[in-house]
């Protein structure tokens, strides 16, 4: 597959709603995930299809998803950003929260080699 047709086809499965298959069917198995922060008990960056498998599950087990929007992907070379607006509640708190992330995604061969993540920084108060 072709940058573009990894970014398209990533693109829409998260739009579905299914994130576990863009991971399962576009990411290389030495894939690896850096989040701007390590997020208990998660290190901020993983290596390996397992491992982010893992990150994910752990992930959902974590928060209720009450709405997503994903809007892209907006490619560069051998790269591509897709944007995230979640409607989450933390399952251990109960805090209800509206998150914005974008990701940027490395593909070599055909899969999904690298992903990062950007979080908006909170307003000033």
């Amino acid at each position: 597959m072709t940058t573009t047709e990894v970014a398209v086809a990533l693109v829409a499965l998260c739009q579905k709603g299914e994130f576990t298959k863009a991971t399962e069917t576009l990411y290389s198995k030495d894939v690896v995930s850096v989040e701007a922060m390590a997020m208990p008990p998660m290190p901020a960056e993983i290596k390996g299809i397992d491992a982010v498998m893992a990150k994910g599950k752990w992930w959902m087990d974590n928060h209720e998803v009450h709405g997503a929007k994903v809007e892209g992907p907006y490619l560069h070379g051998e790269q591509f950003i897709v944007k995230f607006e979640m409607d989450v509640t933390v399952k251990p708190t109960g805090i209800r929260m509206q998150m914005t992330e974008t990701a940027l995604y490395t593909v070599a061969a055909g899969k999904v080699v690298k992903e990062e993540f950007f979080y908006l920084a909170p307003p000033k108060k």
